[in-house]
């Protein structure tokens, strides 16, 4: 399998909402479920859901838990009183707002499971065969059980999640800090590696991070905001790669 990067790419670092694994539409609808209540409870019967298009792409997707919900409520003119990372599951403060819907993405994926994109695994196997080093990059606190689940756990040579941000004080994406952060794991200079992201933080991070590629990955149809955040190249399926003629100048 050609990879179709740059012959300078020594590393690739891969999300896993919506880029190595299924479960971006499972954290949207856990979302959902979480705004709509806090929604409803604060303005009744008549209040405006939360989008899952628009709303979850734009102020949530590829966030850490709690900036995600500043970035929501912030769009619709509201703040919560903080809290602290300890409070219990609630709809009082930003906090326990995240931790609500943590438990009821944790609900969703015992009773449905996650799926591994056969597309990332097949790209991964090749990249690793061709002497590439992989890392996973994300906000998730449940990254590895996610991937131990799906049996992928053992194609990375690195993790940058969310227990280990937390640990490290890495601030997450829009910000560049956590894929840095698994370039200096992994001992390569970001212009060496290649970013594999589908939400607009992550294209953000990707450009101010200086990476040597930025490729996001369309699962939805939103090629052109992906693009217009920095994306090098946007492909549907990662086997498409290597070749594709839809490449773009990053505005």
């Amino acid at each position: 399998m050609a990879l179709g990067l740059p012959a300078v790419i020594r590393a690739c670092l891969f999300d896993l909402d919506g880029v190595i694994t299924d479960t971006a539409s499972v954290h949207a609808a856990a979302w959902k479920e979480a705004f709509d209540a806090f929604l409803q409870q604060r303005e009744g019967n008549g209040f405006r859901p939360f989008a899952l298009g628009t709303d979850y792409r734009e102020f949530v997707d590829g966030r850490p838990r709690a900036e995600g919900v500043r970035c929501f409520l912030s769009s619709r003119g509201i703040e919560l009183p903080e809290g602290s990372p300890d409070d219990p599951p609630g709809l009082d403060t930003v906090h326990g707002l995240g931790r609500w819907k943590s438990g009821l993405f944790d609900a969703r994926i015992r009773s449905q499971g996650a799926e591994v994109y056969r597309d990332t695994t097949a790209y991964l196997t090749a990249a690793r065969d061709g002497g590439l080093l992989t890392a996973v990059v994300t906000s998730s606190a449940d990254c590895r059980e996610i991937l131990r689940a799906a049996g992928v756990e053992t194609l990375f040579d690195a993790w940058i999640d969310g227990v280990v941000a937390a640990g490290r004080n890495l601030r997450g994406k829009p910000h560049p800090d956590t894929f840095l952060a698994a370039a200096r794991d992994l001992g390569q200079h970001p212009a060496q590696c290649a970013v594999f992201e589908d939400a607009q933080a992550g294209m953000d991070a990707g450009r101010s991070g200086h990476f040597g590629w930025v490729v996001g990955v369309d699962r939805t149809g939103h090629a052109d905001a992906l693009y217009a955040h920095g994306a090098d190249v946007v492909v549907k399926d990662l086997r498409d790669l290597a070749g594709t003629p839809d490449q773009r100048p990053r505005p």
